[in-house]
C-alpha cells in the first residue's frame, strides 16, 4: 500500500480556476433544481400517467435517496482516481437519465429513470466540492463557497417557480416533461465545457489506491435504512406502520459499519471513511449545522406550494413565484457571507440561522393572519427575510465546515457532509409533509376548509422552525467550544 500525500496544488492560472469553478458550480446548481422544481410538476405527472400517491412520493423522494446512496463511494473514488472523470461520467449520467425521464411512457419508467437521475446527481456534486477545495485556499475558497452558497440558494428557491412556468408553457398534461427536456442541452453545454476547462488530476500524487467495498455496502445499507422510513411517510392513514422498523436495520448496519471500519484501518487499509474528520470540531459541527438546516429549508418550501395551491387555488407558477424573494435575498448574503466569514467565523452562520427564524414565523403569520386576496404578497416578503437569513448559514457554514479538511480528503469529506444534508431533507420533508397532511386528514370534516388549510400549515411550519432551532443551538455550542479554545491558547502557561 502507498501512502498518501497532501495533494499539491492545481497548476492554473486564477482566470482557468474560476473557469473551471464556474463549470462545476453550474452542474451543482442543475443537479439541486431537480430536488425542488419537479415538486410544482406532480400534479401534472399525476393526470398525466395515472399516478397514485405512492408513486408521487417515490418521484421526489426516490432521487433525494438514490443521491445520498451514491455520495459517499463517488467522493471516494474522485479522491482516488480522478475528479474530473468522475465528475464527466456523472454529467453524461445524469443528461441521459434526464431524456430518459421526458420520453417516460408509464409512472413505472419515470420512477427508474428518476432513481438513476439522483445516482448521477451523486456522483458529480463530491467533485464539486473536492474541485473547490483544490482550486482555492484561503480567502479565495471564501469567495467560492460563498458563491457556491449563492448558487445553491438560487437553485432551491427558484426551482419551483422554473417548474411552474414551464408547467404553463407545456400545459397540464405535459408540461412536466420539459422539467427534464431542460436538462438536455444544458447537460450537453455543461459537458462540452468540463472537459475543456476542468483540470487533471496532478501528475505525482500519490494515493491509497484500495476501495472498501465493504465498508461502501454497509454505509449504502445504513443511508438506505434511515431514509426509507421518512421517504414513505405522508401523512395519510394508509401509510405503513411496519416502515420504521427500517430504523433497526440502520442501527444495525450502523454498528457494523464502525466494526468493519475498525478493523479495516487497523489492518492497515484505507477505510471508506477516515474518522479522524470526525475529530476535528469544526467539521463535526458543520455537518450537524448543515443536516437540522436542510432538514427544515425544503419542507418549507414544499409546505409553502402545497398551501397556496391546495388551500389557496394558486396556479402552480404564482405558488413558486413566492420563493422567489428568498432566491434573491439569499443569494445577494451568500456573496457577502463568503467574503467576510474569515472575519466573522461561525458567528455569522448563528446571526444568518436567527434571521431564518424570525423570517419562518413571518410567514406562519403572513399565511394565517392576512386577508386571503393579500396571503401571497405578505408571505413572499417574509420569504425575503427568511432569505437573508439563508445566505448567511450556507456558504459561510460550507467554509467552516471544510476548512481544516486536508485536500485530499476533500471529496469524502464533501460528500459526507452532503450526505447529512439529504437525510437531512428526507427527514425534514416527511416531518413537515405529514404533519401538514395528518392535520388535514383529522379536520377533513370541518366546515371552514380555509381554518383547515391554516391549521395543517400553522403545524408543518412549527416543525420547520424546531428543526430551524436546532441548528442554531449547534451553531451557538459551536461557537462557545471555538471562545474557550481561544481563550485557552491565549492563556499564559504556568
Amino acid at each position: 500500500m502507498t501512502s498518501s500525500s497532501p495533494a499539491p496544488k492545481i497548476d492554473l492560472t486564477e482566470r482557468a480556476k474560476w473557469q473551471a469553478f464556474a463549470v462545476a458550480v453550474g452542474v451543482a446548481a442543475l443537479t439541486i433544481l431537480d430536488l425542488s422544481k419537479v415538486n410544482v410538476g406532480l400534479p401534472s405527472i399525476e393526470k398525466a400517467l395515472g399516478a397514485g400517491s405512492t408513486e408521487l412520493q417515490l418521484i421526489v423522494a426516490g432521487y433525494a435517496l438514490a443521491f445520498g446512496l451514491a455520495l459517499v463511494p463517488a467522493g471516494r473514488l474522485g479522491d482516488i482516481y480522478s475528479r474530473k472523470l468522475l465528475f464527466s461520467i456523472g454529467l453524461i449520467s445524469f443528461t441521459l437519465a434526464s431524456l430518459a425521464c421526458a420520453l417516460a411512457p408509464t409512472v413505472e419508467t419515470l420512477l427508474i429513470a428518476r432513481i438513476l437521475q439522483g445516482v448521477a446527481a451523486g456522483i458529480q456534486m463530491p467533485q464539486v466540492l473536492g474541485l473547490v477545495q483544490q482550486l482555492f485556499q484561503g480567502a479565495a475558497r471564501g469567495r467560492a463557497f460563498g458563491i457556491f452558497g449563492a448558487t445553491i440558494g438560487v437553485a432551491t428557491a427558484f426551482g419551483p417557480t422554473l417548474g411552474g412556468l414551464l408547467i404553463a408553457v407545456g400545459g397540464e398534461t405535459d408540461g412536466w416533461r420539459l422539467l427534464f427536456w431542460m436538462n438536455i442541452p444544458l447537460g450537453l453545454i455543461a459537458l462540452f465545457f468540463a472537459l475543456r476547462l476542468l483540470p487533471t488530476k496532478p501528475k505525482g500524487t500519490t494515493v491509497k489506491t484500495e476501495l472498501d467495498l465493504v465498508g461502501i455496502l454497509l454505509l449504502g445499507f445504513s443511508v438506505f435504512s434511515v431514509m426509507v422510513p421518512f421517504v414513505f411517510t405522508t401523512g395519510g392513514p394508509d401509510d405503513d406502520p411496519k416502515r420504521w422498523f427500517w430504523l433497526v436495520g440502520f442501527v444495525l448496519g450502523t454498528a457494523a459499519f464502525l466494526l468493519w471500519e475498525r478493523d479495516y484501518s487497523r489492518r492497515g487499509k484505507s477505510s471508506v471513511v477516515h474518522f479522524a474528520l470526525f475529530r476535528i470540531a469544526s467539521y463535526r459541527n458543520g455537518i450537524l449545522v448543515a443536516t437540522a438546516y436542510f432538514a427544515a429549508i425544503p419542507g418549507t418550501f414544499l409546505l409553502t406550494t402545497l398551501y397556496l395551491q391546495q388551500g389557496l387555488g394558486a396556479l402552480p407558477v404564482f405558488a413558486g413565484m413566492v420563493s422567489i424573494p428568498f432566491a434573491l435575498t439569499s443569494a445577494a448574503s451568500s456573496l457577502i457571507g463568503g467574503r467576510i466569514v474569515e472575519r466573522y467565523g461561525r458567528k455569522l452562520v448563528v446571526i444568518g440561522t436567527a434571521t431564518v427564524i424570525v423570517g419562518f414565523s413571518l410567514i406562519l403569520a403572513a399565511a394565517v393572519l392576512t386577508p386571503r386576496d393579500q396571503t401571497i404578497w405578505w408571505m413572499a416578503a417574509a420569504m425575503a427575510v427568511a432569505g437573508a437569513g439563508g445566505g448567511l448559514v450556507i456558504s459561510p457554514n460550507q467554509t467552516l465546515t471544510l476548512a481544516e479538511v486536508p485536500v485530499s480528503e476533500g471529496g469524502v469529506a464533501g460528500s459526507l457532509a452532503q450526505v447529512g444534508q439529504r437525510v437531512g431533507t428526507a427527514i425534514g420533508v416527511a416531518a413537515v409533509s405529514s404533519t401538514f397532511f395528518s392535520t388535514l386528514y383529522r379536520e377533513t370534516s370541518a366546515p371552514d376548509q380555509l381554518a383547515v388549510y391554516h391549521d395543517g400549515f400553522r403545524n408543518g411550519i412549527l416543525i420547520a422552525i424546531s428543526l430551524i432551532t436546532v441548528s442554531l443551538i449547534v451553531g451557538l455550542v459551536d461557537l462557545r467550544s471555538r471562545a474557550k479554545a481561544r481563550a485557552h491558547q491565549a492563556a499564559p502557561s504556568a
